[in-house]
């Protein structure tokens, strides 16, 4: 079977054509199969009728698969280009001797893009969540964590670098992250037990307080299992507010109880 005459117009960034002799599926299903392709593959997935066959027009992803011949012949990848998210990534504000985090994601476009090395010129930003090499196919991406270990109290910042065959050979993100010293003061938090069935603990929230209460984070690594705790990350000079909810063995959470609000830190 020989493929001659053929011809695309158009913006090509797809890696090969592949020539679908067999489907090995019934007509109905080849269809359905078709739709749920071009919703999840969008511009990176076309068919055209030969007559001879159907030519799918794809990342090796889209097309795989399908029963099919041999590859036809072969396209010229798109330009590979490789983007960070969020443009800045904050760590917020961390307590000297501790470490925060912040999440971010590699994303490709145009073609498949190798990710070869990550740094920082920082060491106390550091990189972590990527197994290098990582090859992302375009359209997709994949995630990563940025870890904040400050020494020193006050503001800091870094430039993380990501390599890869992409153009430009490299792609920098900022991260910013706050040290902050360690309070020499705690609060102790104190509630009565759920009434509710097969309670297996408690999470404890904590939100900045000015003038009202702002956004609650839950400030446990673990499911509390007393209804006690000592929120010893507290901050000189804040005011905050605290709620306590209620996990069932399920781990179905209750909303919130009673908030106290406006604690005074001195």
């Amino acid at each position: 079977m020989n493929l001659r005459n053929l011809s695309v117009s158009g913006p090509v960034s797809q890696t090969q054509f592949i020539l679908i002799c067999n489907t090995g599926l019934e007509a109905s299903a080849f269809r359905n199969e078709i739709m749920n392709r071009r919703s999840r593959y969008a511009d990176s997935f076309w068919l055209i009728n030969l007559g001879i066959g159907l030519l799918c027009l794809g990342s090796t992803l889209g097309c795989q698969g399908f029963s099919s011949a041999k590859a036809a012949t072969s396209v010229t990848p798109g330009t590979a280009q490789l983007t960070a998210t969020p443009p800045i990534m904050a760590a917020g504000e961390v307590v000297i001797g501790s470490s925060g985090t912040a999440a971010g994601a590699l994303n490709a476009s145009g073609a498949d893009v190798m990710v070869t090395a990550a740094t920082s010129n920082n060491s106390r930003f550091t990189i972590g969540g990527l197994s290098l090499p990582v090859t992302i196919p375009p359209g997709q991406s994949v995630p990563f964590t940025l870890t904040f270990s400050p020494q020193v109290a006050g503001a800091d910042s870094a430039i993380l670098t990501f390599t890869s065959n992409a153009q430009p050979s490299t792609t920098t993100e900022s991260a910013t992250g706050t040290g902050t010293a360690a309070s020499t003061h705690s609060v102790g938090l104190s509630w009565d037990p759920s009434s509710s069935p097969n309670i297996a603990g408690y999470n404890v929230y904590r939100a900045p307080y000015a003038a009202s209460c702002g956004i609650y984070s839950k400030i446990n690594g673990s499911l509390n299992t007393a209804t006690t705790y000592v929120d010893a990350s507290v901050a000189d000079g804040m005011n905050y507010c605290y709620a306590t909810t209620a996990v069932n063995s399920s781990n179905e959470e209750s909303g919130f109880s009673n908030i106290v609000a406006d604690v005074q830190i001195p």
